[in-house]
């Protein structure tokens, strides 16, 4: 009965503090509106942002949509997409965006973005709506397609990517149109159990796949075509060598594991990634299809004993990998221009994430070891911590090493034509000094690694520095750059901020640095041709006498100090020569031989 008798008082006293709280919540507000009043402040309920709420692409709409894309060279997504319809979707990559596509992207987008933002989400609305002028119907343009792209989280415009496509859609016409987004540090964002896009590993094989061997063709076409004798032999060997590998990647059938046998394999823990990546680096499946690209640029005759400064192209992802109106197609200026590009692979970029996710991971070992109260965790805690973060440092090294092997694969089967990715290791500790390689967004480090390791090296004569206007990111790249060129005094670097405009501008500051390059790679011509000993028309006597010297695939050596393909090249012959006994003035033995 005592017990009983207390619960009411202790509901009583309850009620009574509820009691005050709303009392003095009510004098609250009745001085905030009297202050309000007094000073002429009218408050207003405030409204968080709320992502818009978007239908989700799901597995039984797989058939009817087509998945859109872009971002990359067409190389590129063409092979992304013979990978996509590979594993069974409907999908179309975007034209190569131009200034139209510009235009509307600042017409329907908000001001201040970097030019990609503006060239990429313009472009996807162009596509639209020459979709609706063909005939097709808002509704079903809306009902029949979705963009997919990556998005980010990071400290540049790029983390506001996926605002700007929904912003630009609305404002175009076109809202509700589906947009899924990739996180970088995460998947895909919507349920994967009934998710239209599978994020599985046959996925993600089939896209490094593609991006691989796009990296690979797009390679040695920039090296070939310079150097080509019969214009428009590399674009033809490329674009018959793309298509190969589109039908290739369309065509592969991968393992069914809701097959009897697949049912009972996948039992066994982890078995299906164990076959998946047994087949990726054993089997031979692109491999004899790159033995038919190589037939087919082996073809093109090239005349190497050329002249040619060499830029290597840095900078922001977009604008240094994009082939067209995005960075003043500045490519094929600089080819115009009679220089040897080269390009960078999305395959650095791919191996700077591994490499930064081990940095982190090693940055956060240890600060778990204690609770949230400041209390040393178990020694069998500990134990576990540690054995996490050695199966992370684990898994990500592997991926590492696996990825390197397959592109090398590829390479071997190109006569290692195709320049060797660089060690990362060796990136960050060159930039290191200059730029501290935990600082992340945009390239992070890598553009001054770059550009440090390609001048140490000689591997070109000129760093051309391509980024979007306004990039925060790559301003910080340009503001350290000026430290390391007094390091390093011999670099021609050169940055350029790309835009929709400015291309008469953009086109005339490159031609100055390219000239200062062009005279540089002149007189190391002028002393490897007096060291050969021999004379610039007994070199070309003695290679039209020898087809294999007028092949892509002859591998020209590098030596120290020596940047120029020319100029090694002259060298590789000098010694060929010597070899065969013909002695500089000797023109009727270079005939015979």
């Amino acid at each position: 009965m005592e017990t009983l008798t207390k619960k009411p008082t202790r509901t009583s006293a309850t009620n009574g503090h509820d009691n005050s709280e709303l009392i003095i919540q009510k004098m609250l507000s009745e001085e905030r509106r009297k202050l309000e009043e007094e000073h002429g402040v009218n408050s207003k309920p405030i409204e968080h942002f709320k992502r818009p709420l978007e239908r989700f692409f799901t597995r039984d709409q797989r058939a009817t949509t087509t998945i859109l894309f872009g971002g990359l060279t067409w190389k590129h997504e063409k092979l992304i997409k013979g990978a996509l319809e590979g594993l069974g979707y409907k999908t179309d990559y975007l034209p190569t965006p131009d200034k139209k596509a510009f235009q509307l992207g600042k017409e329907y987008g908000n001001n201040g973005q970097c030019n990609p933002t503006y060239f990429t989400v313009g472009n996807l609305v162009k596509y639209l709506q020459e979709l609706e002028r063909n005939g097709m119907s808002r509704e079903d343009i809306l009902d029949n397609y979705v963009y997919f792209t990556a998005g980010a989280c990071g400290p540049c415009r790029f983390g506001m990517y996926e605002a700007e496509y929904r912003l630009a859609l609305r404002n175009s016409g076109f809202e509700g149109f589906r947009v899924l987004i990739f996180q970088q540090t995460g998947g895909l964002s919507q349920e994967e159990a009934e998710a239209g896009l599978e994020m599985n590993l046959d996925f993600f094989l089939g896209i490094l796949n593609a991006m691989m061997i796009g990296d690979i063709i797009n390679d040695i076409a920039y090296q070939i075509r310079p150097y080509e004798v019969n214009k428009g032999e590399t674009n033809a060997a490329m674009q018959k060598a793309i298509e190969l590998f589109y039908e290739k990647l369309k065509s592969k059938r991968y393992f069914d594991f809701n097959s009897m046998i697949g049912k009972l394999i996948k039992k066994i823990p982890t078995s299906d990634y164990i076959m998946k990546l047994l087949d990726q680096s054993l089997g031979d499946y692109y491999l004899t299809t790159m033995n038919e690209v190589y037939d087919l640029f082996n073809e093109v005759k090239v005349d190497r004993t050329q002249m040619k400064p060499i830029v290597k192209v840095t900078g922001e992802f977009w604008a240094q990998t994009t082939e067209g109106d995005g960075n003043f197609n500045m490519f094929e200026f600089l080819e115009r221009e009679g220089a040897q590009v080269l390009v960078e692979p999305i395959a650095t970029w791919i191996m700077y994430m591994l490499h930064q996710a081990k940095k982190v991971n090693d940055d956060e070992k240890g600060l778990d070891l204690e609770n949230e109260f400041g209390e040393k965790v178990s020694f069998i805690k500990k134990i576990k911590i540690d054995k996490e973060y050695k199966k992370s440092q684990f898994i990500l090294s592997l991926a590492e090493k696996i990825f390197e092997r397959e592109y090398n694969r590829f390479r071997k089967t190109l006569g290692y034509l195709p320049h060797e990715l660089v060690d990362q290791s060796i990136l960050t500790n060159l930039a290191h000094k200059f730029y501290h390689s935990r600082v992340e967004g945009g390239e992070g480090h890598l553009e001054v690694g770059k550009s440090i390791y390609y001048t140490e090296n000689h591997l070109c004569h000129m760093i051309l520095s391509l980024k979007p206007f306004g990039c925060m990111p790559s301003t910080q790249s340009d503001g350290v750059q000026s430290v390391v060129t007094s390091h390093y005094k011999e670099m021609i670097f050169l940055p350029i901020e790309t835009s929709g405009e400015g291309d008469i501008n953009a086109h005339s500051r490159v031609q100055m640095a390219l000239g200062e390059a062009k005279a540089k790679s002149k007189l190391e011509f002028k002393e490897c041709l007096e060291k050969s000993g021999y004379k610039l028309e007994e070199i070309n006597a003695y290679v039209s006498s020898h087809d294999e010297l007028q092949r892509p695939f002859f591998k020209v050596s590098h030596r120290d100090g020596i940047a120029g393909i020319g100029a090694n090249f002259i060298l590789d012959v000098a010694e060929l020569m010597r070899k065969d006994g013909i002695e500089p003035g000797n023109t009727s033995d270079i005939v015979a031989t």
